[in-house]
């Protein structure tokens, strides 16, 4: 079985990645390698899975040195000639959609990028799906869709018609345009909304990072709405292992197209997760108690029972244990002074 995974340069991406290879499938990775955060963390976990950064060209398909399962092609999902003639040549199994322009924040400052990235070249993943029909599309949709929802846990049965950021409304416009295609096409899709997804290799504009790059360094670290957040914060494994479960999933039983959360249906204050933080790195942070941000919302809580009644999915890797492998990693690379 084939795989496409767009966005394997990234942090979900890259597990993705490599627990497909693990498990027996042959994968096709593309990423565009932009500079949105450090283009030398993206390369170093292609590096991690075997592609070597002086053999990355434009559109030209690279051999991992360790896994003979897997390629990487440098690629645009806006480039859709180059798009289709992939999907012409692979004739994918499967199609996992990580490829997205990330960050609420970032969406407010950079509007345009958004657009590209998140509608038009989602757009044109629909429509080589359409042209080359996979068994299934999986694409990643995200928790922001909920905005200020004041019910709790999120349902996929929530209204999500009230997004507070552009990024959760590409985000919406995906599942609109997800559903469409699939009623018109006949084309299996599923939007999984991401819960906040943390772990080894994650990416360093998200508040584990932040916090562990500024304790380290004995600077100190903003802490939003003072601290009375809440997050679903869920360990990047997990995240992988129902993705995977999910891809792999019977879709037809009540229609083509479907919206499922993925989380650890659990929510943590944020000042909590700090502490055990804190305690995993062996130092106190300096704390800038900061108001609400444009974007943010108070709490994020998945419910888990879409997720559950379609796979066997059951979270199982603990935020200590999460955090302490997040740290180990952490502390490797810093020191290194690699790419962090």
């Amino acid at each position: 079985m084939k795989v496409l995974v767009t966005g394997s340069a990234g942090f979900i991406g890259f597990h993705t990645v490599n627990e497909l290879v693990e498990q027996g499938f042959e994968v096709v990775g593309l990423d565009n390698i932009n500079d949105y955060y450090s283009p030398q963390l993206k390369y170093a976990r292609l590096q991690e899975a075997g592609i070597e950064q002086e053999f990355i060209k434009w559109y030209k398909p690279v051999q991992s040195i360790k896994n003979p399962a897997y390629k990487f092609v440098r690629m645009n999902l806006e480039d859709k000639q180059q798009l289709f003639s992939l999907f012409h040549e692979e004739k994918f199994d499967y199609v996992i959609n990580l490829a997205a322009q990330a960050g609420v924040r970032y969406s407010i400052e950079n509007p345009d990028v958004y657009v590209q990235s998140n509608i038009i070249g989602y757009h044109y993943i629909l429509e080589a799906c359409r042209n080359f029909p996979p068994k299934h599309l999986v694409h990643a949709s995200s928790s922001s869709v909920y905005g200020a929802n004041a019910k709790i846990p999120f349902s996929e049965e929530d209204k999500v018609d009230s997004p507070v950021s552009l990024y959760a409304a590409t985000k919406k416009s995906n599942e609109l345009m997800s559903h469409t295609y699939s009623h018109l096409y006949k084309i299996p899709i599923t939007c999984l909304r991401f819960f906040t997804v943390y772990g080894p290799w994650g990416r360093p504009d998200m508040a584990p990072m932040l916090f562990a790059k500024a304790i380290i360094n004995n600077k100190p670290i903003k802490i939003f709405n003072n601290g009375d957040m809440e997050r679903d914060f869920t360990y990047v494994g997990d995240i992988v292992n129902g993705l995977i479960k999910t891809v792999l999933s019977e879709i037809n039983n009540s229609g083509l197209y479907r919206v499922v959360n993925i989380g650890n249906g659990s929510p943590i204050n944020l000042l909590d997760f700090i502490h055990k933080l804190e305690k995993c790195i062996g130092q106190e942070s300096i704390k800038t108690y900061m108001p609400m941000q444009p974007g943010d919302v108070p709490k994020t809580w998945a419910s888990q029972e879409k997720l559950m009644r379609i796979t066997d999915y059951k979270p199982n890797v603990s935020l200590e244990k999460g955090i302490e492998n997040f740290v180990s990693w952490f502390k490797y690379y810093f020191q290194k002074e690699a790419v962090i």
